[in-house]
């Protein structure tokens, strides 16, 4: 067995062997590299927008008044009013023919249909199939002779809820 001879004073030099700490540092660095993934910038988005047309601030007499369809319900959530930008309705299938005859039977791009919005304004309380019929009372309808869909409002949005007092 090999003794180990100390200095006089007490202390032994220790040497610290750099090569394996810049070998290691290299390794952390390569991996560190290899498994960087580059994420594309939030919101970098290609949008190519329309150009403006030389009468855009005059808005089109054949466009279609914003539509807004009101429900009303009692507290039961039974289903008490239909109305459509004011015109009341005693039904659904009366509000889907009026629907229909604003929009038209013109379909493809610059038509009522394209461009029709409907915001539904619900009570608080009302039931959830009354919503379902209303949207689907605007939404469109099968044609019965040819069996095909035919596309009324493609755009419905719904207004904050009311409360139900």
């Amino acid at each position: 067995m090999k003794i180990r001879h100390s200095t006089g004073s007490g202390q032994d030099k220790i040497e610290l062997q750099m090569t394996p700490m810049i070998d290691i540092v290299f390794q952390l660095l390569v991996f560190f590299i290899m498994t960087f993934k580059i994420v594309s910038q939030e919101g970098d988005f290609n949008i190519k927008m329309p150009l403006a047309a030389p009468n855009a601030g005059l808005p089109d007499d054949n466009d279609l008044p914003p539509m807004k369809v009101r429900l009303q319900a009692d507290e039961d959530g039974v289903i008490t009013g239909i109305s459509l930008n004011e015109q009341s309705f005693s039904n659904f299938p009366s509000l889907h023919n009026y629907v229909a005859s604003l929009i038209g039977d013109e379909r493809g791009p610059g038509s009522n249909q394209e461009t029709a919005e409907v915001e539904l304004d619900c009570d608080y309380n009302l039931r959830y199939g009354e919503v379902i019929k209303a949207v689907t009372a605007v939404s469109g309808y099968i044609d019965p002779d040819s069996g095909e869909i035919v596309k009324l409002v493609e755009k419905i949005k719904f207004a904050p809820p009311r409360s139900g007092g």
